[in-house]
């Protein structure tokens, strides 16, 4: 479980010592002694030395290693310190508890760490070693009571997301919410999103079904539950990621809402398979977010823990001669330990070096696919081959539009589509040129639908690279600085349910797209621009393929098209 809280260092310090203590008390075991640091040299010293200081660390004060014995065979390690790097690199506590088990010894380690301005972070680690192997069988390791009992109280949070013990049961008003977590680049943790089926209650599918299938879930994803009205709002605007019929699917970190590639990535469990066996069923849905969580590089801070220092056990000695082998056998067990710690976090290290490794092939080969699928399609299409993706070159915008400045008419820019070589136009031109005839187009709608071009090429050189943050609509939300900032609220996800689910409404948005897109060569649009307002109201229909073929298709610029405010 790696999760953030907004409470500070020693808060969430105190929160853990004290649950765990608890939890410990519970099990019928001894309970450690509070926890006491050494205060700083320009820090007075504590009127009880043996009560717990709930002050805040001083970063560069580093808490001596300690090893309790709490009774039979349960062992507590403690330490605590700077961060690797320095007193101002941050701080950290930590606590791993052995237990004895039937087959062998649950080990359990819940670090904290706070980096220099950052936020507090949380992480804790389950795992069962096998007696005389030392196997680490993670799968088959519950989630700890102290992941349960710990979340409510710190208000854990993976990103804009706060992580629950139960699932949220989401009604329409909050689906614009959930697409925005879903695309949030600052999501670690999987969202599972479970559907209700036509023909069971709402509260009885939760309480009965949606609960106990997410019951291996607390700490390691968050999860939801779609309403009926909430159902229908999420489906349209994610066409393709949808979820029905009782259905549960797991949506990774990086959705990319616009495209039908991206959806395979994301694993849907049938409503016949969580009903055949519900036990099995709650194994098979946490097991995506198990993996996600063992192979996920860890965050800077938590990278930055150096590994855990224990004190040698050795025999006791006095200050006589006799004693001069005793001290000499300690120092043998000092130096052995030290040698041990330092090649753990050599391996420590290299594991981590690993995982950075492999995000970074993982990005760098869907960002090839995308490159070699976009210029297939480019040949397909006789359009222009696109941008290879690579950094941006320093200096002005790549697709800053050329000095003569935005158009002033549909005819112009019609005739300039070619500076945009992320976009490609598959409509018909009529519809665009028929504005110029319209008095009211000197309000500056070429104007405007040339600032919507030229903000979904730059997203679209993002988006290629893997920076883009999100969707169109987030980016317009969060535009880089150096960018050509559109209005967040003329930029639309998708139609509303009433047009998706009427026929003809739905065939006029179903414009041309190339083969290797859609095999029919034809696409569902729903994504648009607002070019103006009025019962004339022109639009922009596109289709972001930018994680598919590495390219944004505009389908349309025109009038409006019908809808329920429309004749």
């Amino acid at each position: 479980m790696t999760v953030t809280t907004a409470l500070p260092h020693a808060d969430a310090l105190a929160l853990a010592d004290q649950r765990l203590g608890a939890w410990l008390k519970q099990e019928g075991c001894e309970e450690p002694p509070l926890a006491v640091r050494e205060p700083a040299p320009h820090e007075p010293t504590p009127r009880d030395p043996g009560a717990y200081d709930p002050a805040p660390h001083d970063p560069g004060t580093a808490a001596a290693p300690e090893r309790l014995r709490l009774g039979g065979r349960v062992l507590l390690d403690r330490d605590g310190g700077p961060l690797r790097g320095g007193p101002v690199a941050g701080r950290y506590d930590r606590r791993r508890l052995r237990t004895p088990a039937p087959h062998g010894t649950h080990q359990l380690t819940l670090t904290i760490a706070t980096g220099a301005g950052g936020p507090t972070w949380v992480w804790l680690e389950a795992e069962t070693h096998t007696t005389g192997s030392g196997v680490r069988t993670p799968c088959r390791v519950p989630v700890p009571e102290l992941a349960r009992t710990l979340l409510p109280l710190l208000d854990a949070a993976d990103g804009p997301a706060a992580v629950q013990l139960a699932p949220r049961v989401l009604t329409a008003a909050d689906v614009e919410g959930l697409i925005d977590e879903l695309c949030d680049p600052a999501r670690r943790l999987p969202t599972v999103v479970a559907s209700v089926p036509a023909d069971r209650g709402l509260d009885d599918w939760v309480a009965e079904v949606v609960r106990p299938l997410c019951g291996q879930l607390p700490g390691l994803a968050t999860a939801y539950v779609l309403d009926p009205g909430a159902r229908t709002e999420f489906n349209v605007a994610l066409e393709y990621h949808a979820v029905y019929g009782g259905a549960v699917r797991t949506y990774l970190p990086e959705v990319d809402p616009a495209s039908r590639h991206d959806g395979a990535r994301h694993p849907v469990l049938a409503r016949r398979r969580i009903e055949e066996d519900l036990r099995r069923a709650a194994g098979l849905l946490a097991r995506e977010p198990r993996r996600l969580a063992a192979e996920q590089p860890l965050p800077s801070p938590l990278a930055a823990v150096p590994v855990l220092r224990v004190p040698p056990q050795g025999p006791r000695t006095g200050t006589g001669p006799q004693d001069a082998a005793a001290r000499a056998e300690l120092a043998v067990l000092a130096h052995e330990e030290q040698q041990d710690r330092a090649e753990q976090q050599a391996r420590a290290d290299e594991l981590e070096r690993v995982r950075h490794s492999l995000r970074r092939e993982r990005r760098h080969g869907a960002a090839q696919v995308r490159a070699l699928t976009g210029r297939f399609c480019a040949v397909q299409g006789g359009a222009a081959a696109p941008v290879r993706p690579g950094r941006r070159p320093a200096g002005p915008t790549t697709s800053a539009p050329a000095a003569g400045g935005a158009p002033g008419s549909f005819t112009e820019l019609m005739r300039r589509l070619g500076e945009f070589p992320l976009l490609t136009f598959t409509g018909d031109q009529k519809s665009a040129l028929a504005l110029d005839e319209l008095q009211c187009s000197n309000t500056g709608w070429a104007r405007l639908t040339w600032d919507g071009l030229t903000a979904l090429q730059e997203y679209a050189e993002a988006a290629i690279r893997g920076e883009a943050g999100g969707d169109f609509k987030q980016w317009c939300e969060r535009t880089p600085a150096g960018c050509h900032r559109f209005p967040p609220r003329k930029a639309v996800r998708g139609e509303s349910r009433t047009v998706f689910s009427h026929t003809k409404w739905k065939r006029e948005r179903m414009l041309p797209v190339p083969e290797c897109v859609d095999a029919s060569r034809r696409a569902f649009m729903g994504a648009h621009l607002r070019i103006g307002g009025g019962r004339t109201a022109p639009r922009l229909h596109y289709l972001d393929d930018c994680s598919g073929s590495g390219r944004i298709y505009v389908g349309y610029i025109g009038l409006h098209l019908t809808n329920t405010r429309t004749n």
